[in-house]
């Protein structure tokens, strides 16, 4: 069973997290082959000040 975890700066509407979820799904079952019903895809929002880019937040950052 093919298991993927996103890793996201929080602020993705739930279009953009549906439109992911349906994109990684379908990249794994054309790699893998396995059966779409099997895929599992997992989104972790990250808090802006949780992220660090180049020694910095990325809410200091205004991302």
């Amino acid at each position: 069973m093919p298991f993927a975890q996103i890793y996201m700066i929080e602020g993705r509407t739930v279009e953009q997290r549906r439109a992911v979820i349906e994109k990684v799904t379908a990249a794994l079952v054309e790699a893998t082959g396995a059966p779409k019903e099997n895929v599992r895809v997992w989104i972790h929002d990250v808090p802006k000040e949780n992220w660090g880019i180049a020694g910095v937040s990325a809410k200091d950052l205004g991302r």
